[in-house]
């Protein structure tokens, strides 16, 4: 019951075929004290969080690797410059005059991959502005970055 919820979720989210891809058959659940999915692990890996507010997944960067993998070039991703590459992989904020190219279809408050030119991940985060957007404006913030591959421990919560 809980694997097809995050399924569907993760359909729902990213496309069909994201779910069966982001959660096999042998993942395990850690719930909240009332019950509720928390998190996803496969293995000894966190694969997402069940935010709490709205029920939508915050991929780790171990979720947003197995998403990459399944999901069609450029999809859900937003492509980053080589200045900004390093510090995207750290976790540092993504702004908007450093994005190359980005999914026309994502829109603001999304979670998205953060990646370099040749498709390498540098991170996963949450858009702060349309595709539109992010390819027009030379200010502010294209993506707050939750976890860059280089960045924070994969046990860390994220921040909301």
């Amino acid at each position: 019951m809980m694997l097809k919820r995050v399924r569907v979720i993760a359909d729902y989210q990213f496309g069909k075929g994201a779910g069966e891809a982001l959660f096999p058959d042998n993942v395990k659940f850690i719930l909240s004290r009332t019950g509720r999915v928390r998190q996803i692990i496969d293995g000894d890996k966190r694969v997402a969080t069940v935010r709490a507010n709205d029920g939508f997944l915050i991929l780790s960067t171990y979720g947003g690797q197995k998403l990459k993998e399944v999901l069609p070039f450029p999809q859900k991703r937003v492509i980053m410059n080589d200045d900004a590459a390093p510090f995207v992989a750290k976790g540092k904020t993504a702004f908007a005059k450093f994005v190359l190219d980005c999914d026309p279809e994502i829109r603001a408050l999304e979670e998205v991959l953060l990646v370099d030119k040749d498709d390498n991940l540098l991170g996963t985060g949450q858009a702060r502005l349309s595709a539109q957007e992010m390819k027009d404006f030379n200010k502010g913030t294209a993506v707050i970055v939750r976890y860059g591959v280089k960045g924070k421990e994969m046990g860390e919560e994220p921040s909301e």
